[in-house]
C-alpha cells in the first residue's frame, strides 16, 4: 500500500512567502508611524515641563530665564556665559546638580593668563534628559563629552526688522548707545504684549554633528544640522521685503553648498553667547525645517558669526514629519507645520509688535 505524502509545492510556498512580504510591507509603515507617535509624545512632554519649569521660575524671580547672562562668567570662559537651561535647573528637578555648579569656575576654563583649568566638568558632562528629543536620532554629542540640548529658546522675529524680540532673550545690562538695546533682557510676562498664548517660548533644533564634517546643502537631515552662507543679505532695519530675500535665498541654496559648520547646534546645554544663536535659540526668520544661514550683511559682523547671528536665519528643526513642536510663553505646545506662511511665523516670534495670529494659521 503506498503512503500519500503531504506537502507544499513550491508555487505555493511562493504564494505563502509573497502574502506575508505585502502584509509585512502594509504592517512596516504603521509601527513605524507609531514608534514616532510616541517620540514625538515624548518631545511634547519635555516641552510641556519646560514650560512649567519657565512659570515656575517667574514665580521666584519675576522675569523669564534669559538666554545668556553675559558679561557674568565671561570672564574664566573666553566669553561664554550661563544659559537659560542652567538658570531652569532647579525647577526641572535638578537642584543637586545646579547646587554643585562653581560659578566663579565658569564653563570651559580660565581664560586670564596661560594657565587653563577646566570648570564645572563633572555638571557639564551630563546629559539632562528632558533636553533631549528622541526623535533626533544622534549617537555622539556635538562636542563630546559636553552635555547638549535639542530644545532652543525664541531669540524673536525677522532680525533685519528687529533683533531681540523674542521671549529668551540675551541680559541687556551691558548694552549702550544701541538703536534696540530695549529688546534685551530681562523681560516679564508684563511685556509680553501679543499675548502669552500667541507668542512662542521654546522650540527644537536637530542637534549638530561631532567632529564638525562638511555637509551639502541639499543632504536631507544632516543639511537641517549646519549653518551655511546664504548668497544675498539683509541690511540693518533693511524691512521685511528684504528680509524675504534673505530667507528665500537661503531656503533656495544649491543642493551642492558647503557648511561653513556643522557642530554647534545645540553642543552646549550649559553654556551659551549672546551672538550665538544656535547653541540655545532659534528665530524666527526661515520657516521650520529649513536651513539656517548666516546673514551676509549680519549687523553684528558675519566674519566671525559662523553659530548664527541675530539677524541671521535659524529655525527650528526636527525629524518629526511636517513639522516642530513649540512650546509658547503660557505653556501650552502646539505642531507648527513646515507650511506655516512667512507673516504668522514671524508674528509667532515677537512678544510686543501687535500681531494678530489666528490658530487656523498654522
Amino acid at each position: 500500500m503506498t503512503r500519500r505524502r503531504f506537502g507544499f509545492t513550491l508555487i505555493e510556498l511562493l504564494v505563502v512567502i509573497a502574502i506575508i512580504a505585502v502584509l509585512i510591507a502594509l504592517l512596516l509603515p504603521a509601527v513605524q508611524a507609531a514608534r514616532e507617535a510616541a517620540r514625538r509624545s515624548q518631545c511634547v512632554n519635555n516641552l510641556k515641563q519646560l514650560g512649567l519649569a519657565v512659570h515656575n521660575y517667574i514665580q521666584t524671580n519675576n522675569v523669564l530665564p534669559l538666554q545668556s547672562t553675559y558679561p557674568a562668567g565671561a570672564s574664566v570662559s573666553w566669553g561664554w556665559s550661563y544659559g537659560w537651561p542652567l538658570a531652569l535647573a532647579p525647577n526641572l528637578e535638578q537642584g543637586t546638580m545646579f547646587n554643585a555648579w562653581n560659578f566663579a569656575t565658569g564653563m570651559f576654563g580660565n581664560a586670564q593668563g596661560n594657565t587653563i583649568q577646566m570648570g564645572n566638568t563633572t555638571v557639564a558632562y551630563m546629559q539632562l534628559s528632558v533636553l533631549i528629543c528622541p526623535s533626533d536620532g544622534t549617537t555622539l554629542r556635538p562636542d563630546n563629552p559636553w552635555g547638549g540640548t535639542n530644545y532652543v529658546g525664541n531669540m524673536g522675529g525677522p532680525g533685519a526688522v528687529q533683533a531681540m524680540t523674542g521671549s529668551i532673550v540675551p541680559n541687556g545690562g551691558w548694552i549702550s548707545g544701541w538703536g534696540d538695546a530695549q529688546n534685551f533682557g530681562p523681560i516679564g510676562i508684563q511685556n509680553i504684549l501679543d499675548g502669552t498664548s500667541n507668542t512662542a517660548m521654546f522650540s527644537e533644533r536637530l542637534m549638530g554633528l561631532n567632529g564638525n564634517p562638511t555637509v551639502l546643502a541639499g543632504s536631507s537631515v544632516n543639511a537641517k544640522r549646519a549653518v551655511f552662507n546664504a548668497p544675498v543679505g539683509a541690511a540693518w532695519h533693511s524691512g521685511t521685503a528684504g528680509y524675504l530675500q534673505f530667507v528665500q535665498s537661503c531656503k533656495s541654496l544649491p543642493g551642492t553648498t558647503t557648511s561653513i559648520e556643522s557642530w554647534g547646534s545645540g553642543c552646549f546645554w550649559f553654556a551659551t553667547y549672546p551672538w550665538h544663536v544656535v547653541v540655545q535659540s532659534y528665530l524666527h526668520g526661515g520657516t521650520p525645517n529649513t536651513l539656517a544661514c548666516q546673514n551676509p550683511q549680519e549687523y553684528f559682523g558675519a566674519s566671525w558669526l559662523t553659530f548664527v547671528g541675530p539677524t541671521g536665519s535659524a529655525p527650528p528643526t526636527s525629524n518629526h514629519p511636517g513639522g516642530v513642536n513649540i512650546c509658547f510663553a503660557d505653556g501650552h505646545v502646539q505642531f507648527v507645520k513646515d507650511s506655516i506662511s512667512y507673516q504668522p511665523w514671524w508674528a509667532l516670534g515677537t512678544r510686543a509688535m501687535g500681531e494678530v495670529v489666528g490658530s487656523d494659521q498654522y
